[in-house]
């Protein structure tokens, strides 16, 4: 089974390199789920010499003041004995450093690429890890030392950023805080322990580190401290010995220095009962297994978040939409496929499967009928106007049985208002077309993928939503016209009956013009219109459909789909070019993906094992 620790490592780096690390961000990310232990200290603590006692090499940057600007996630993998150590950067992924000395040259020239060469600090992270047969499985986050005063150079609000940061890490309930203090300065005074109490008050995520133990007054010592009883945390405090600063300007090595810590706490008096638990060497295996003892207590609750990341990864890709293909052929066919979704979804509108649909039927039931209630003939029928026209009809001489022409002339003046309703409700009907045509379009997520193909595909829709109305239009005038054009027959057959019923063909010619035969006139009129209007109420809505609404489902895209088969391939690029954040932000999240899949795969291969 992989080591724990460098199963975490690997996906730590993975996580790093696509930007998917939680610095101080309010969301959780797999970065922050993973255990890692962060280093606390005061500037002068003792810190960077705590660190490269546990790698073994000089590798830090020093001097006076404030050295350490940004977070140093520090990764170290154990690796075969008699191979040769080196260290990698993130920012440098194709580049192995073997001298240690460049190593910590680019640590300083790194920072000061972010900071510029002033005392400033910064929240973005340094990513480093080394391999060496000589160290422990191990991932430390080295912070900047805490202060408590700002020196030339530095901003006011230094002191309090640096604390902000260091909080934003150790905050983190995954967090294994490694809390450095100097013995020889009072511990109810160490930086360390104070912003630790805070954030852990039960001890529960520190380890106390005491360094300096060596530089103690004559007479004094650490016992207290290292057995629990001065201040007591779950894990017991060890201290460390580190080299002089003679011992840096000397170059002695740290597997001399090592010795030299051994053989102290060997011989000092005052440690000797804890010398087995004392030290550097002590201090990196201590941290390596409780490390993996945290992550192994932490697997379930990284499975989880692995889980629902990986679902809000793939619900997101999904709303996202497939990457562009590459060849012409491939784009044609995304397009078509594009295009089927929208119609399909247009179809499920008039259908009733999604909503919209039933407005049309309201127009047909409601608006139409209303329109042809609301008709008033009293111009066409009024007295006057059915005299004029009697009148006229009968020419230079008087009508004998029934005005023919009068009544033609009255019924086609009348029914040539029907025109105005039909015409609206073909109006109507492309008004609610066009409506479901954009909410089609803004439902399609294909089409929100390709603003251009989206513009092209719904101008593309209207137009053709404009020729149908036009051919509707035609027929449901058409219907009025020839209603005007051709009346009924039994119509006319039951003139003459009329005069039997009430008329009187004795009575002078001049009596037919009279107020009451006019109306009669006017009623029987009004009656056949009526008729037509009743049959038109009908047959204008079959008109619509056919040509309208059912040509629609049928054929909507069918004269962009012509176009489309001559368009050439850089046309075709066109339609289906994307927004670069898009494409960019598609991309990221695949790789994303992969990569907690892939993480999901191992965590889950650890857990199935234990």
């Amino acid at each position: 089974m992989e080591n724990l620790i460098s199963l975490v490592n690997k996906i730590q780096r993975a996580c790093t390199a696509l930007g998917d690390h939680g610095e101080a961000t309010a969301l959780p990310t797999l970065w922050d789920s993973l255990p890692a232990i962060a280093v606390v200290g005061g500037q002068s603590s003792g810190k960077s010499s705590v660190l490269e006692s546990v790698v073994g090499k000089d590798f830090l940057p020093r001097g006076s003041g404030i050295v350490t600007r940004r977070p140093l996630v520090l990764q170290l993998h154990k690796i075969e004995e008699g191979s040769r150590e080196y260290a990698e950067f993130l920012h440098l992924p194709r580049k192995r450093f073997t001298d240690f000395v460049a190593v910590r040259k680019e640590i300083s020239d790194e920072t000061d690429r972010e900071t510029g060469r002033t005392k400033q600090i910064s929240t973005v992270p340094i990513h480093l890890s080394i391999y060496s047969p000589n160290v422990v499985n191990l991932t430390l986050v080295d912070l900047p030392g805490l202060t408590k005063i700002a020196v030339d150079g530095q901003s006011d609000s230094i002191v309090q950023d640096i604390e902000n940061m260091v909080r934003s890490y150790i905050e983190k309930p995954n967090c294994i805080i490694l809390a450095i203090s100097p013995a020889n300065q009072d511990l109810a005074t160490s930086d360390a322990i104070k912003i630790s109490r805070e954030v852990d008050p039960t001890g529960e995520r520190t380890i106390g580190v005491l360094t300096k133990i060596d530089l103690m007054d004559k007479g004094t010592d650490a016992v207290e401290i290292l057995e629990g009883r001065a201040f007591k945390l779950k894990f017991p405090w060890i201290g460390v010995v580190n080299r002089s600063q003679q011992d840096i300007n000397k170059n002695v090595d740290m597997i001399a220095a090592r010795r030299r810590e051994r053989e102290y706490f060997a011989s000092t008096p005052e440690y000797r009962h804890l010398a087995h638990r004392m030290g550097s060497e002590h201090l990196a295996k201590m941290l390596s297994k409780h490390l993996e003892t945290v992550i192994k207590s932490k697997i379930p609750g990284i499975q989880s978040l692995i889980s629902k990341t990986i679902a809000e990864l793939e619900s997101e890709l999904t709303r996202l939409g497939k990457p562009v293909a590459a060849d012409a052929g491939g784009k044609l066919y995304a397009i078509m496929e594009i295009c089927r979704t929208f119609d399909q979804i247009f179809k499920e509108h008039l259908d009733g499967i999604r909503p919209g649909g039933d407005k049309i039927y309201n127009v047909f039931d409601n608006q139409l009928p209303a329109a042809l209630k609301r008709l008033q003939f009293d111009k066409q029928l009024s007295m006057e106007n059915i005299r004029k026209l009697i009148t006229e009809a009968d020419g230079y001489q008087p009508h004998l049985i029934a005005p023919e022409q009068g009544y033609r002339r009255l019924i086609e003046s009348s029914l040539t208002t029907i025109r105005a309703p039909a015409d609206a409700a073909v109006d109507a009907v492309h008004s609610l077309l066009k409506d479901l045509i954009h909410k089609s379009v803004s439902e399609t997520l294909e089409l929100k993928q390709y603003p251009g193909l989206r513009v092209e595909v719904g101008t593309a829709a209207i137009e053709s939503l404009e020729k149908m109305r036009e051919e509707s239009r035609k027929a449901a005038l058409l219907l009025v016209d020839m209603e005007i054009g051709y009346l009924t027959v039994d119509f006319f057959r039951k003139l003459p009956q009329d005069v039997d019923k009430g008329g009187n063909p004795t009575h002078s010619i001049f009596d037919r013009y009279n107020d009451s035969y006019l109306r009669r006139i006017g009623t029987t009129i009004l009656s056949y219109v009526n008729m037509v209007c009743a049959t038109l109420r009908h047959a204008i809505p079959k008109s619509i459909v056919y040509c309208q609404v059912r040509e629609a489902k049928r054929a909507l895209l069918d004269h962009f789909f012509t176009d489309l088969g001559k368009m050439d391939p850089k046309r075709l690029s066109a339609l289906l070019n994307e927004d670069p954040a898009v494409m960019e932000r598609r991309t990221a999240l695949a790789k994303r993906l992969e990569l907690y899949r892939s993480a999901q795969d191992e965590i889950d291969a650890v857990a199935w094992s234990k």
